[in-house]
């Protein structure tokens, strides 16, 4: 519309082609047998490592090493055998079962067993709460 004057139209054919075909698409094997049945040149290239998983694990890091050779076993804390005794100890002076005591201190038996039992993970809440039911120092200097 940039002319001055009469608009006329344009008849020249308009051509559309499709894509051209993607690197998928010239590795897929229907493309590739029908350019062998035409004569056409095909390249191969044999990859080193087509096939296998083995650029992933083949070459240690110097991360996996380190993990490899760490000799050092990580575990949690357990209870230690003064502080069950001690539970134990002031649990019977005063007469209480393992399922009164967790009652008392609105703690689940099996909690009660596992410090008594030196199973446990140490809760400093849950030794407070020991503590002041039985009425006995637990933790720190005696």
């Amino acid at each position: 519309m940039a002319g001055v004057g009469p608009i006329s139209q344009d008849w020249e054919p308009v051509v559309i082609r499709k894509k051209a075909p993607t690197a998928a698409a010239k590795k897929d094997e229907k493309v590739v047998n029908a350019a062998r049945r035409s004569g056409a040149e095909i390249e191969t290239l044999k990859k080193s490592n087509a096939g296998t998983n083995k650029a992933a694990s083949s070459s240690t890091s110097l991360n996996t090493r380190k993990l490899d050779e760490d000799t050092e076993t990580l575990s949690h804390d357990r209870v230690p055998t003064e502080l069950k005794k001690a539970i134990m100890q002031a649990r019977m002076d005063k007469k209480f079962t393992q399922a009164q005591l967790a009652q008392m201190i609105n703690e689940k038996p099996q909690i009660i067993q596992e410090y008594e039992s030196g199973k446990a993970i140490p809760n400093q809440q849950i030794l407070t709460k020991l503590e002041r039911t039985l009425g006995v120092k637990l933790r720190g200097k005696k």
